[in-house]
């Protein structure tokens, strides 16, 4: 029996139940104290640049933006990204990674920033920044805070605290 086709696709309401099941089952409860969670509780992602993987028309993986200002500049914090266990190891988030960050490109964004693993991250274009130049509302690994530019020069002199845009008309 062949597995279905795995398709990606904008996230959509819908959505949101099966997402929720996958980042609770990937980062657990203690997912709520993080320092990314706090900044995204102040308010929505950008579902128009934020991504799912569908499999049989089910959700499996998810990636989400949301926008940010570090200081005065105007950045996206990517995450969560997740993957329900039966399909990780298979390129998934990887591409959902990819098509994120042309979106983002493509909407006039030019940094990205993330709390994460700087060896999976780093193929991406991530780099760690300087230490100290960002600063999260909760304790975080300095050495954890990726930036990626998707303009030359964007994370060039970034300095301040992160938090959320506020921006309206997301949904």
């Amino acid at each position: 029996m062949t597995r279905p086709a795995i398709v990606t696709a904008a996230e959509m309401p819908a959505h949101d139940a099966d997402i929720e099941q996958i980042h609770a089952d990937a980062f657990g409860p203690g997912r709520f104290a993080r320092a990314a969670f706090r900044i995204r509780e102040g308010g929505p992602h950008d579902r128009t640049l934020s991504r799912v993987a569908l499999s049989d028309g089910k959700v499996i993986a998810s990636v989400r933006l949301t926008p940010a200002l570090i200081g005065k500049t105007p950045a996206l914090l990517l995450g969560p990204l997740a993957v329900t266990p039966a399909f990780m190891n298979k390129g998934i988030g990887r591409n959902l990674m990819k098509e994120c960050l042309a979106l983002a490109k493509d909407a006039g964004h030019s940094l990205v920033i993330l709390v994460g693993d700087e060896p999976y991250y780093a193929p991406f274009g991530f780099k760690r920044v300087p230490a100290k130049s960002i600063q999260f509302p909760a304790p975080v690994d300095q050495n954890r805070i990726l930036a990626c530019e998707l303009a030359d020069g964007a994370a060039d002199m970034v300095n301040g605290a992160v938090r959320h845009q506020n921006l309206a008309g997301f949904s």
